[in-house]
């Protein structure tokens, strides 16, 4: 086992750990700080009825239930997870912050863990698809890949699985960077617009926790940013590594883009045409982005010929448009 995970595992045996929310995203986890000996409290603003089978699993794995409208007044716990759907700066955690004991989340946690390469991908559209593209691409390339974060199964309940030589593709949102500390090897920033500004004090606050995708990066890291973004774009200035652009407006010295309808990367001058865009089988412009970004954040680990396997047969993520058949020049969707 990675001699850091195995240190962290034995340092919260007997350690109070509080969880809020007991969804399907956090009960991997009650179930693992609880069989590593934690002491664990799950907390949740819905009654034990209300909760279902989520209530009864977390209280068959060990968990101390804190339910109902209180849930978070006075939360007594050397470690807290906060939940990305749960405001960083509500007075409930702030209080927590305050005292003295941890306040984290398991994203947090995992990067700090981590034993291989991380790929992390945000932004206010795309970012899903973009994050399953990469993880695709991978794939197809003979790699093992780990996909979570804000997509897919939590990644903390797996870290003792990794390898050095794996990969971890995650999707970030802006509630869970809030409060990131440590950047992934390779951030990749689709676009950014106006979003959840019901939950975040402004829009500033909003880019500031896209930010920090980069903004704790290496100089042996690599960023993407879409050049054809205006706030995206600006987190160049922040970054400390490579820097890598995408765009289906210009063509650059260092991405990938579009000349006419053929997606070509450049590697600082070195120009390498790899597919119309007629090769990619999910339908729409912005899927040629989320093309153009992934092939960004990838270069170098992955070849031209399992990019283009992966644009053709790659069938889009779920719930999204797909396509069905080309009948006399016309290609169908559901």
């Amino acid at each position: 086992m990675n001699t850091s995970v195995n240190r962290f595992f034995e340092g919260i045996k007997g350690k109070t750990v509080a969880f809020i929310g007991i969804g399907t995203s956090n009960l991997p986890l009650i179930k693992l700080f609880a069989d590593k000996g934690a002491k664990v409290k799950a907390l949740d603003r819905k009654d034990f009825e209300a909760l279902g089978e989520n209530g009864v699993l977390a209280k068959e794995y060990g968990a101390e239930l804190i339910l109902g409208d209180c849930y978070l007044d006075n939360i007594d716990a050397d470690i807290v997870f906060r939940s990305p759907g749960t405001p960083f700066y509500k007075p409930e955690l702030v209080a927590v912050r305050e005292s003295g004991n941890v306040l984290t989340s398991e994203m947090e946690v995992f990067f700090e863990l981590c034993p291989c390469k991380t790929i992390a991908v945000t932004g206010s559209d795309g970012k899903t698809t973009t994050t399953t593209i990469i993880s695709e691409f991978l794939k197809a390339a003979g790699k093992t890949v780990h996909l979570g974060g804000n997509i897919g199964k939590p990644l903390l309940p797996e870290i003792e699985s990794i390898d050095a030589d794996d990969y971890a593709v995650v999707e970030l949102s802006s509630f869970q960077l809030i409060s990131m500390r440590q950047s992934p090897d390779v951030a990749v920033v689709t676009n950014l617009a106006p979003n959840h500004l019901d939950i975040h004090k402004d829009m500033q606050e909003y880019i500031d926790s896209k930010r920090n995708i980069v903004l704790h990066q290496s100089a042996f890291s690599k960023a993407v940013v879409n050049l054809d973004n205006e706030i995206a774009n600006s987190f160049s200035e922040n970054v400390r590594g490579q820097l890598c652009k995408f765009s289906v407006k210009e063509q650059l010295s260092n991405g990938a883009y579009l000349d006419g309808t053929t997606i070509c990367y450049s590697d600082y001058g070195k120009v390498t045409r790899i597919m119309d865009i007629s090769d990619i089988r999910i339908p729409g412009m912005h899927n040629v982005e989320n093309y153009l970004a992934a092939i960004s954040a990838v270069w170098g680990m992955v070849d031209v010929d399992t990019i283009v396997k992966v644009a053709k047969e790659f069938g889009g993520v779920a719930h999204r448009a797909e396509f069905v058949r080309e009948y006399k020049g016309v290609r169908y969707y559901k």
